[in-house]
This record gives C-alpha cells, structure tokens and sequence, in this order.
C-alpha cells in the first residue's frame, strides 16, 4: 500500500495492558472497511461494550486515505467492496509485517474465509456478528502475546443487535444502486452486499433471494424476474420501515 507520509500512531498496540476485565480492548484502534451500515453499526457496538475505539472506511479508497494518516491495531475488511475484493487489502497489510497490524477478514459467506487466509488475514469472522464474547476472543486470539490483556477477563454471553436505522440505510442504499445499475458489475455487487444485509438482519427470504440473483447471473440466464423480486422485496420492508 502506497503512503504519502509517516503514518500517526493512531493507537498501536498498548504500552500498558492492564484492561478492565469487562472492556479487553481497551486501548486498541479498530478500522472497520465495511459498506453495510448495518454491519458496521454492529462492531461500532461490539467495540464501545469491548473498550475499542472505532474508524469506518465504506471502500478500499477510503481505507488508503485512512491508512496514510494513522495505523489502527486492528484493521476489519469485508470481502466484497463496491470498488473490489477485500483480500486485495488484506493481502497489501500482510505485506507490512512486523509492523502490518492485526487483520480480520469478514464476510456474510463463510467460503470467504479460505480466501481471506489466503491473502494473509489472522482471522475470520461470518456476519452476523452479535456475540460480543466471539468478537473479544477473535481480536485477543490475533494480538500477539505480549499485547494481550493481563488478569482475569470476563466472559460475557450478551448478544448486540444494532439499531434498525442502519439496516433501513443499507436497503436505500440497493433501491439507488439498482437505479442507477448499467453493467453486470452492478449485479455482482447488489447480490453479494444483499447477502451480507440478509443474514446480518437474519431475513432468510431476502437472504433466498440474492442467492437466487447469484446464480441465475452466473448461469447467464436472464435476471429481470430476480431484480423485480429483490426490488419489490426491499421497497416492501422500507415502507414497513416507515421511511420510504
């Protein structure tokens, strides 16, 4: 990755690792590359109940601007951005060991994870992310040693559900692409970020239906009954929603 200048030691890793027993990642610097808002609106509060402070990046242009001014302790990348894969970020960090800092893949499809292994992620999480013990213990378990929390540590069984209003952004957010959509790239896009949304939201229809897009796109067979359903589909839960 291409840098302009010293990066700002946003957070690196603690000089000091006597966290609370509740809020381990006190200290750390998380930057979540994530397009959904719903997704990202739940690690923003997986991070607040765990201690971490949070930065958001909605594309890899983005996450180079952030990369250029300050050096994160963990760095989240989902797998499909609007303007390419997240393993090609994963795979520049991994390039700047020792000093890269720790890198999570993250994805609503768990076949993901091989991929973001591949491209040098330490770890994997699959959307839905709720279980705020699961996120403590896949950060932890990518520190190194030395970086870890000392003492005892809770172990919380809370489950984080974010807050419908990033949710009805992320469905605003298919109606204007698929308005706007002109080639296939548009298609590729909407079914993968449908698919995130779907599960993270656990809605198992909508969920059917970005699969069905998928795979009839890669069939080539023509997709103008699957956009009806999926536009229909989503219009149906913002109106529910009461804010479209």
């Amino acid at each position: 990755m291409h840098r302009t200048g010293p990066a700002i030691r946003d957070d690196s890793i603690p000089l000091w690792r006597a966290a609370l027993p509740g809020r381990p990642l006190t200290g750390l610097t998380v930057l979540m590359v994530e397009d959904s808002r719903f997704a990202s609106e739940a690690v923003r509060l997986l991070c607040l109940r765990s201690g971490a402070r949070i930065r958001r990046a909605d594309c890899l242009r983005t996450a180079a601007r952030h990369l250029q001014s300050y050096r994160p302790a963990v760095v989240i990348v989902d797998m499909g951005l609007p303007d390419g894969d997240g393993a090609q970020l994963i795979s520049q960090l991994a390039q700047l060991r020792p000093e890269a800092p720790v890198v999570l893949g993250i994805s609503g499809e768990h076949d993901n994870r091989a991929a973001a292994l591949a491209a040098g992620a330490d770890g994997f999480l699959t959307k839905p992310v709720e279980s705020l013990a699961q996120f403590q213990q896949a950060i932890l378990s990518a520190l190194p040693a030395a970086a870890r929390p000392m003492g005892l540590r809770l172990l919380p069984d809370d489950v984080i559900l974010p807050d419908s209003a990033a949710l009805r952004d992320d469905l605003a957010h298919v109606v204007e692409v698929l308005s706007a959509a002109e080639d296939t790239r548009a298609i590729d896009y909407i079914a993968r970020f449908l698919t995130g949304v779907a599960r993270s939201s656990h809605d198992r229809p909508l969920e059917d239906a970005a699969a069905a897009l998928a795979r009839d796109h890669s069939a080539g067979r023509a997709l103008a009954a699957d956009l009806a359903r999926i536009s229909g589909m989503v219009q149906d839960r913002l109106a529910a929603a009461g804010s479209y």
